[in-house]
């Protein structure tokens, strides 16, 4: 597994538009940010690809840096194009198709767990 873009004890800055290696029929992922509660993901699929249903325990925004995808939920699909940004509440289920080369930053927030009385 390769280190994050970005360190979490410093101020740094890493290119988030640069063009992916080896994406040309798949879909590649890179850790952007790693810190307790906080995971932030840089994704970029070839076009035609996705992520079957899936959930996760933690808050997510996704903001699409490139290209158009398509978000489906039980109740609804939502097109989503560069500039867009979504908010999934925790355990939300969803999956993810590529309508087009896309790049996507997904930003994961878990609360603190409580502290045990």
């Amino acid at each position: 597994m390769s280190a994050a873009l970005l360190p979490s004890d410093q101020a740094a800055v890493c290119p988030l538009t640069a063009p992916a290696q080896n994406v040309a029929h798949g879909i590649v992922s890179q850790a952007v940010l790693t810190a307790p509660g906080l995971r932030v993901t840089l994704f970029r699929f070839a076009a035609g690809q996705e992520l079957s249903e899936h959930t996760t325990p933690a808050r997510a925004l996704v903001q699409v840096l490139a290209g158009v995808c398509e978000f489906t939920f039980p109740d609804r699909k939502q097109r989503m194009v560069a500039g867009d940004l979504l908010h999934m509440p925790p355990k939300l289920p969803h999956a993810v198709r590529a309508v087009e080369d896309l790049t996507i930053l997904i930003t994961q927030a878990t609360p603190p767990a409580k502290p045990l009385d």
